[in-house]
């Protein structure tokens, strides 16, 4: 799968496309499910378990590439309103988290219902030797060739059989694997959110002391033009008083000289 023409570093498509896969996710774990509930019934056949097989790798490449776009979104530069970025990837982060964990239960299901197909097909086989059940017990896989040709029954065991078995066990391997994918990214989102949450965190340490020192310049100029204005009041105070002081001075002086 690829990006979308126009998608690459446009935050509002690159959402719209995450917002789809998600979507696609979910519906997808939705149809696997309904799949693994006809197992065991008469419509559980080899072509739906084909069918599951597809659906659940299609479902696990989406989950990867919608990974590298949440990343591409993540990594975007910096806007003027960095929270609402933040809110946005973490809303994503969230749906996104949610469609996996969905979806890798579903895996996890499909796997422990192959695994249970083959250990059947097994104990139908009578194979002797140990229970078939034993190895699943411990999590892993019992190859036909790791049975001593000695145990095998020739006249119990089919080609068909051997067939089947390898199919399924190549599919739990498959689903095993996927599984795996799955869990790296859950890996990635979590350190995004981590170095994404840093990032913001400086970022608006940033504007919060810009701020500041906005807020500190807007008081020290305020404090200059009171200053200043009661300088030039105190200055126009005097300028009175002295203008004053000179006519009534020249009053006096006038007054006395006439008297004389």
């Amino acid at each position: 799968m690829s990006y979308s023409a126009g998608v690459i570093g446009d935050p509002t498509q690159l959402a719209q496309r995450i917002t789809s896969n998600i979507q696609k996710i979910t519906q997808c774990a939705a149809e696997i499910q309904r799949v693994l509930n006809q197992f065991g019934t008469p419509q559980d056949t080899h072509e739906l378990r084909q069918q599951l097989q597809q659906k659940q790798q299609y479902t696990n490449q989406l989950a990867k590439e919608t990974d590298k776009i949440i990343k591409e979104f993540g990594s975007l530069p910096a806007t003027s309103e960095p929270r609402q970025r933040k809110i946005q990837k973490d809303r994503l982060v969230n749906e996104f988290t949610a469609a996996l964990t969905n979806f890798q239960r579903v895996q996890r299901q499909a796997a422990e219902r192959e695994k249970e197909f083959v250990a059947r097909v097994r104990a139908s086989s009578r194979v002797s030797g140990s229970a078939p059940e034993e190895g699943y017990r411990e999590g892993t896989l019992v190859s036909w060739d790791s049975q001593p040709q000695a145990q095998l029954q020739d006249e119990d065991i089919t080609e068909d059989d051997l067939r089947l078995i390898e199919e399924r066990e190549s599919a739990i391997r498959q689903l095993e694997a996927d599984i795996m994918d799955i869990n790296e990214i859950f890996k990635d989102l979590g350190m995004m959110i981590h170095e994404q949450g840093d990032v913001i965190d400086s970022i608006e340490a940033n504007v919060e002391s810009t701020e500041v020192h906005v807020q500190q310049a807007n008081q020290q100029l305020s404090r200059a033009s009171d200053y200043q204005h009661k300088s030039r009041k105190k200055i126009c105070i005097l300028i009175f008083v002295l203008v004053t002081g000179a006519v009534i001075l020249g009053l006096i002086i006038w007054g006395a000289t006439k008297s004389s």
